[in-house]
């Protein structure tokens, strides 16, 4: 009898699907009350072929691959959603390596009722062996450049505002309608949202671990974050009181450099602002990257971290003010 369904929407995940199916494989919940639903995005690599490949071998945990011929995350998601048999829906992703006890500890959560929704923390690594790679992941793991995100760094265990992936009741992703599939990505924010609207909490705990992969180049970086603000905006289009103050620290940021350098040619008061706030931001930067640095006697990460942090406040506020600004044009149109 399946009671926990692992859903993963995935497309071109020859890398790294087999990393995810051997975690699972290896949880300390038992394969017999497990199955993966995975929804495929019409890959044109060897993904399916891997995952059939593995199956063949590990003929003792349940495995389903469904067509997700809308192609986007929200969309894989539902369809998992609906063909999963268990009474618990655990979300993954073909770029994250559970740790071994990631499903028992979930449901237990679940089954004492700790939250409706239950996360934990992301071990963030590097998704290369380049110096680059080594920066951007912990930037990504850094409150500097992550802001108030738990999830990425504490080691508290308290309730949240949102958990990466997820682990919660089928019957609970039925009654709110599942996924949102207009938004392509923040679909899981915004599913918190309602969850924290309809009376449900969500639970953090730290012993809830996970491997993620981060980006492995700046440019990689870039448009990641440019695709979190935009569609952020677009998240919080439908729901505004959900607007954290993390959120709008980088848009402010990147809106108040023009504003003050247009105002600097109006009085030299706006100079000296913006001179603070560039002098500021550079220490605060300077500092992260001398302490990573020697805490992991690694040098790429006095140079590394800084330009990762810079893309991901700069993309991510651009995107973010972007979308404000194409929803502007079209309401005047």
């Amino acid at each position: 009898m399946v009671i926990g369904s692992i859903i993963v929407p995935f497309y071109n995940e020859e890398k790294t699907i087999e990393l995810l199916l051997d975690a699972v494989y290896g949880q300390t919940y038992p394969a017999s009350k497990m199955e993966i639903v995975l929804a495929n995005g019409n890959s044109n690599d060897r993904s399916v072929e891997k995952i059939l490949e593995w199956q063949k071998g590990h003929p003792d945990l349940q495995i389903q691959i469904i067509d997700n011929p809308k192609r986007i995350i929200p969309a894989g998601l539902n369809l998992a959603i609906q063909h999963a048999a268990g009474e618990f829906i655990i979300r993954l992703d073909a770029h994250c390596i559970p740790a071994e006890n990631y499903v028992e500890l979930s449901i237990d959560a679940l089954l004492a009722e700790k939250g409706t929704n239950v996360g934990g923390r992301w071990d963030i690594q590097p998704g290369s062996k380049r110096g680059i790679a080594r920066a951007i992941a912990k930037a990504a793991s850094s409150p500097f450049g992550v802001g108030d995100a738990k999830y990425r760094y504490s080691e508290q265990a308290s309730y949240v505002d949102t958990v990466p992936f997820g682990a919660y009741r089928k019957a609970t992703l039925l009654d709110l309608g599942g996924f949102d599939e207009s938004l392509l990505t923040n679909e899981d924010y915004d599913l918190n949202v309602r969850i924290r609207r309809n009376g449900g909490k969500i639970w953090f705990d730290p012993k809830i671990r996970c491997t993620y992969f981060a980006r492995s180049s700046l440019l990689d970086l870039a448009k990641q974050y440019w695709r979190y603000g935009f569609w952020k905006m677009r998240m919080l289009q439908k729901d505004p009181k959900s607007l954290r103050l993390r959120q709008m620290i980088p848009p402010l940021f990147v809106l108040s450099i023009p504003l003050l350098l247009i105002g600097q040619l109006i009085h030299p008061f706006f100079a000296t602002v913006i001179s603070l706030e560039i002098i500021a931001y550079i220490m605060g930067l300077v500092f992260i990257a001398i302490r990573s640095a020697g805490d992991h006697d690694d040098l790429a990460l006095f140079w590394g971290m800084p330009a990762a942090i810079l893309v991901m406040h700069f993309c991510w506020g651009s995107g973010f003010l972007w979308s404000l600004m194409s929803l502007g044009r079209k309401r005047q149109s």
